[in-house]
């Protein structure tokens, strides 16, 4: 596929104008290896490295539409790769402070260097395993990788009507916290790589 094939994908699958629009803004393959050029705007999974993908369009918009990031909030994306969703919800929520944590020292960066001129989006070098602490709460929390149980310790870190999107084996759970309950959701049928869990 091409881009416009691709915007066309995603737009007969139901995703919103605003998601697609931030689609049609980055380009996607200034965060993939330049030998997957011909694959950019496939919907796939693309390899990085051994290990790590970055994940496949349609599944990136309907985490996007479960995050439902707005604007002027405080975004985590936990496992953020080469910075591409970074980057998507940059565009999505230009006055949002956006945190990314990446293991991978190349990775983080390439993606402060793609990311360079955007002072909203701060990229840390570290495990993700524990999340942020010293800058929680966060508005919205995203992981990229896959959780082998539910992301029960990164709860603590949501704010009030806050919202947490992750992976976990094959499902996607969205966890949105609501006073002292919080209301969960799953959707079947995914891949994604693990998420490195040890320090």
């Amino acid at each position: 596929m091409n881009k416009t094939e691709l915007l066309d994908f995603l737009r007969k699958k139901g995703f919103s104008d605003k998601i697609i629009s931030a689609f049609e803004k980055i380009k996607r393959e200034l965060f993939i290896p330049e030998h997957t050029f011909l694959y950019a705007y496939d919907d796939m999974a693309i390899p990085l490295e051994p290990g790590t993908t970055l994940s496949q369009p349609s599944t990136i918009a309907f985490m996007l539409t479960l995050l439902n990031p707005q604007d002027g909030q405080k975004i985590l994306e936990i496992g953020s790769g080469t910075g591409y969703l970074l980057s998507l919800i940059s565009e999505l929520c230009p006055k949002s402070e956006i945190y990314g944590l990446e293991i991978n020292r190349k990775f983080a960066v390439s993606s402060r260097k793609i990311l360079g001129e955007n002072n909203k989006v701060h990229i840390i070098n570290r495990n993700g395993n524990n999340g942020l602490p010293e800058k929680a709460e966060f508005d919205r929390i995203i992981i990229s990788a896959a959780l082998k149980t539910k992301p029960h310790k990164f709860l603590s870190q949501l704010s009030e009507n806050g919202i947490l999107v992750a992976p976990v084996g094959n499902d996607i759970l969205c966890i949105e916290k609501q006073g002292n309950l919080f209301k969960e959701q799953s959707f079947a049928g995914f891949s994604f790589v693990p998420l490195i869990e040890d320090e």
